[in-house]
């Protein structure tokens, strides 16, 4: 059992940013993949954006945030994070945390962030 718990939402203005963080349970954080999904009102859930294991080099954006988002992985502190600049209305939604291990996926329980003027 993987436990996930997201922090870093909030309400931002057009064009700010804001800098998501979750943090994972167990000793083997190295392994998981991670990722950063969002879910908006009436839509379903979407990957925002995925981090190999190890180092995390690989990693992997939707078409939406490429350029404006980051995603990395602290190992020592079993944390990832989600940089996110230039943020627009349609970013507004639910960021939900996902770890992948042997096979299984566990989530977060999720933080809004909220973009309107």
């Amino acid at each position: 059992q993987v436990q996930l718990v997201e922090s870093g939402g909030g309400w931002v203005q057009p064009g700010g940013s804001l800098i998501l963080s979750c943090a994972a349970s167990g000793n083997i954080f190295s392994t998981y993949v991670m990722g950063w999904y969002r879910q908006a009102p009436g839509k379903q859930r979407e990957l925002v954006a995925n981090i190999g294991s190890g180092s995390g080099t690989n990693t992997d954006y939707a078409d939406s945030v490429k350029g404006r988002f980051s995603i990395s992985r602290d190992n020592a502190k079993n944390t990832i994070y989600l940089q996110m600049n230039s943020l627009k209305p349609e970013d507004t939604a639910v960021y939900y945390c996902r770890a992948s291990l042997r096979g299984r996926g566990y989530w977060g329980q999720g933080t809004q962030v909220t973009v309107s003027s």
